[in-house]
This record gives structure tokens, C-alpha cells and sequence, in this order.
């Protein structure tokens, strides 16, 4: 988005953002770069991560930093936070967006599973969080944004366990605002429509994306800059006084 707004508020922010190598979390990567905000992000493929940070980071003022990080692993995680702390000397901004929305049916679900999916889609935001809050708190506040998703709003097929954890964190947003809003630390969360990624692709035909169009409110295909531009505003002081809801992109899909 080429006239995407400009948030002086944003420059030189020190930014965190969970799943950045592909899809939305390259779109949160991209437009923070091009606020001139210090980003480091991670991602579990390294080489598709190595290449955002490369490619990103030929015109950026300031170089984004990747963290290779497998986000299941509560105590990677923390080694990671405290990394990126050092290196980009504090944190003030966290978009908790890695997600893995694979199918699955009731019926093949066994506990190692379910424990599997809960720290790819759920754990790791509240670690990562946790994580980050002193800094925020030593900074004079700062912003955390989780990513949920409109599929259990919608009740879709095949993702219960993805389901389960996005409403979750829609309650875990709630808390962590409450209990860190007298730090001046604000908690938001994303809800997201479909959006038109490489992996969503992989799901939907041309007819099922024809369908999605026909059942949101408005026409055309949401894209990751779409969900960057509202995740922007929330971190910025433009949003000084949001904290503890929701907040949708999804061309009204009903």
C-alpha cells in the first residue's frame, strides 16, 4: 500500500512480531520497517525468514533482526525475548501473530495433539507477553496485539483444536489488559477475516474464494496490508486509550 498513513509516534519503536517470515506476519514486518520502527521477528523457517529480513532491510533505516524459533518451546521463547530485549534495547510494541491452522477432524485428536496445537496457537502469546512486559514497564508502557481469527466466530469445518485456542486468546486479551493497563501497557486483539495469502490458497479454490467474497459485506479479497494498517493504528499514540477489545478486518463476512 503505497499510501499507507504515517505514524510519527512509531519511529524508532522497538517492535516484536511472532511469525513474520510468511503471510500477515511478512505484512506486520513490512509496515513497521517502512515506520522507521527497530523490528526483530521470528519465525520457524529460517530461510524464508533470512530472506524477508534481507530483502526488507536493503532500504530500511534500521536492518530488522530474525530469530530462528521454534515457539512451542516455552524456554526458547524466553531466550528469544531476552535476545531481542538486548539487541534492540528494550521492547515497546509485540504483534503475537504465529499461528498454524492445519485441518483436522474431531475424531483424530489424541492428547499429544491437542497439547501440540495449544502451544502453537495459544501458549507461546502469553510466554512472549510475559516476556515482554518488564521492558514495556521500565519503558513507560507500550502496546501488545494478538492476532485471533473470525473461524470460530464462523464455526468452520476441520479446525476445532485452532478454533479452541483463538477464542481463548480473545479471553486471555481481556486479562492481560487488566492486569497490565496500570503500567500503561495496552493489549489488543485482531480478528482477522480470510485473507489472501500463499497458504490460505492452498484451501480454498477459486469457487471457495468466490463464496467468501459473496458472503462478506463488501467486494474483493482481504490482503496482509489490510490487517498491517489496523495493527499500525493500535500500536501507535493515535490508540493511546484502546485497550481490553477486539478489533475485526474481514469486509463484513457473515
Amino acid at each position: 500500500m503505497s499510501n499507507r498513513a504515517l505514524y510519527p509516534s512509531l519511529k524508532g519503536k522497538r517492535v516484536f512480531i511472532s511469525g513474520g517470515a510468511s503471510g500477515i506476519g511478512e505484512g506486520f514486518v513490512e509496515a513497521f520497517v517502512a515506520q522507521g520502527a527497530h523490528v526483530a521477528f521470528c519465525d520457524i523457517a529460517q530461510e524464508a525468514g533470512e530472506t524477508v529480513a534481507k530483502r526488507l532491510g536493503a532500504d530500511a533505516a534500521f536492518q530488522p533482526h530474525f530469530h530462528r524459533c521454534d515457539l512451542r518451546d516455552v524456554e526458547a521463547v524466553q531466550a528469544m525475548m531476552a535476545q531481542v530485549e538486548a539487541e534492540l534495547g528494550g521492547i515497546d510494541i509485540v504483534i503475537n501473530n504465529a499461528a498454524n491452522d492445519d485441518r483436522h477432524s474431531v475424531a483424530d485428536v489424541t492428547p499429544a495433539y491437542w497439547d501440540e496445537r495449544m502451544a502453537v496457537n495459544l501458549r507461546h502469546q502469553f510466554f512472549v507477553a510475559q516476556a515482554a512486559a518488564p521492558a514495556m514497564k521500565r519503558a513507560g508502557g507500550g502496546a501488545i496485539i494478538n492476532l485471533g481469527s473470525i473461524s470460530w466466530h464462523l464455526g468452520l469445518a476441520d479446525l476445532v483444536l485452532y478454533e479452541t485456542a483463538k477464542a481463548a486468546i480473545e479471553g486471555m486479551t481481556r486479562g492481560l489488559a487488566r492486569e497490565l493497563g496500570r503500567e500503561n501497557i495496552r493489549v489488543t486483539a485482531i480478528i482477522p477475516g480470510n485473507v489472501k495469502t500463499p497458504r490460505q490458497e492452498q484451501w480454498y479454490t477459486p469457487e471457495g474464494e468466490a463464496e467468501i467474497v459473496a458472503a462478506q459485506c463488501m467486494d474483493g479479497r482481504l490482503l496482509p496490508a489490510d490487517v498491517a494498517a489496523l495493527a499500525l493504528f493500535l500500536a501507535s499514540d493515535d490508540a493511546r486509550l484502546i485497550t481490553g477489545h477486539n478489533y475485526w478486518v474481514d469486509a463484513g463476512w457473515r
